[in-house]
């Protein structure tokens, strides 16, 4: 009997000693190689499976491909992840992954990109910003510095998010607008921005959607020109910033996406351990960076953080 109840004794503190299983959570996202922004997402993500211990795979196309982003997806969900987090650029060619991810039980959340696209196909929920929201206050601070002839520079024409940007920003600009479609080249967009500033000189202010990509180029081909013109960016990027502290730019719109990387692998671990979820979306932007600010957060942005 004592025999007995020792061997009980050590299988039962065997039981308790042995590590809860790892939750498996994929995360899917449609950000470039070359751009600085998703690394920011990405070491929110490492950080968050750290924390939470949770077994955490990563991917991403080269370039803006939503033929490879949607096969990527299919993968994942060939894996029976316990928890897929994605962002939706583009939800026609998305849709059908995603539907099949939801069809197969997987709990599905988005970051970044087409939370509320998400949403209508059974998206548990989105972490991100409104981003018509954020082009129209874009527009507006830059409207009250004078601009009324005004460039939106689309590195990823298509991409659901970037359109609504530059559609929110010719809103509460008010002006005129002209969206500049470019690739994801900085050296491209330097360019494009040089000739569009050489070709229409009342073109007094720039909007980009992407601080280091297109952003950083676009200071340049303004400083370049000798003209007065107003330049703000969507996210940051430490080149930007300082280029806000010397005066060369005006402000970055910061989205906050090491949040979107961190919380929603959080919130997957723990829906996948104890079925817990928000209630609602999380709202990570739009922060308003502009010269009083932009001295705090270089470090930070710098250290991939912000």
């Amino acid at each position: 009997m004592k025999a007995i109840l020792k061997g009980a004794v050590a299988a039962a503190a065997i039981a308790i000693a042995a590590p809860a299983v790892a939750q498996d959570i994929s995360v899917v996202v449609h950000g470039q190689a070359n751009d600085a922004f998703w690394s920011v997402v990405k070491a929110g993500v490492d950080q968050a499976a750290a924390d939470t211990g949770a077994n955490v795979s990563y991917n991403s196309p080269e370039t803006f491909d939503m033929v490879l982003m949607s096969q990527l997806i299919d993968a994942a969900v060939n894996e029976e992840p316990d928890g897929l987090i994605i962002s939706f650029p583009d939800p026609d060619a998305l849709g059908p992954s995603v539907e099949r991810a939801i069809a197969a039980g997987i709990p599905v959340i988005t970051i970044n990109a087409g939370g509320a696209q998400g949403k209508e196909l059974g998206a548990a929920m989105h972490v991100g910003q409104d981003e018509y929201d954020a082009g129209v206050a874009a527009g507006k601070a830059l409207a009250e510095m004078g601009g009324t002839n005004g460039l939106c520079v689309n590195q990823e024409v298509g991409n659901i998010s970037l359109d609504q940007r530059c559609a929110g920003f010719e809103e509460g600009f008010g002006g005129t607008v002209t969206v500049l479609p470019t690739t994801n080249d900085p050296a491209e967009i330097e360019s494009k921005v040089a000739a569009a500033l050489a070709s229409d000189e009342s073109v007094d202010t720039v909007m980009a959607l992407g601080a280091s990509t297109a952003g950083e180029p676009s200071v340049a081909a303004a400083k370049a020109s000798g003209r007065d013109v107003n330049v703000a960016t969507f996210d940051l990027s430490a080149g930007f910033l300082q280029s806000i502290v010397d005066g060369d730019a005006a402000f970055a719109l910061d989205q906050q996406q090491y949040l979107q990387g961190y919380l929603s692998v959080s919130v997957m671990a723990l829906q996948a351990k104890y079925g817990l979820m928000p209630g609602g979306d999380v709202a990570s932007g739009p922060n308003l960076i502009t010269s009083d600010k932009a001295a705090q957060v270089i470090e930070l942005s710098a250290q991939g953080i912000r």
